[in-house]
């Protein structure tokens, strides 16, 4: 679970506009940071595959907003790809 405090300074640093939460940007951010920590609770608990299967519906839903992104926004897409230092595909 990601604290509050950290999801908004995700939010203040890839939001596009003054009321922006739900941009692409914003959420493969959060999304990035939800992923690094359920990375680190599976190294402890490799037998949690309920939680495993959780983490393939992330990075599931983080491709489909990069894809997205890509397809409308090649500047964007490669913006948020180097900030948050993902594979550009």
């Amino acid at each position: 679970m990601l604290k509050p405090s950290k999801k908004l300074k995700l939010i203040e640093e890839f939001k596009i506009h003054e009321t922006d939460t739900g941009s692409s940007e914003v959420q493969v951010a959060i999304l990035t940071e939800q992923i690094g920590e359920l990375i680190k609770h599976l190294k402890k608990n490799p037998k949690d595959n309920h939680s495993r299967r959780g983490l393939l519906k992330m990075v599931s839903r983080r491709k489909s907003h990069l894809d997205y992104l890509k397809k409308e926004d090649d500047k964007k897409y490669k913006k948020v790809v180097k900030k948050l230092g993902l594979k550009a595909k």
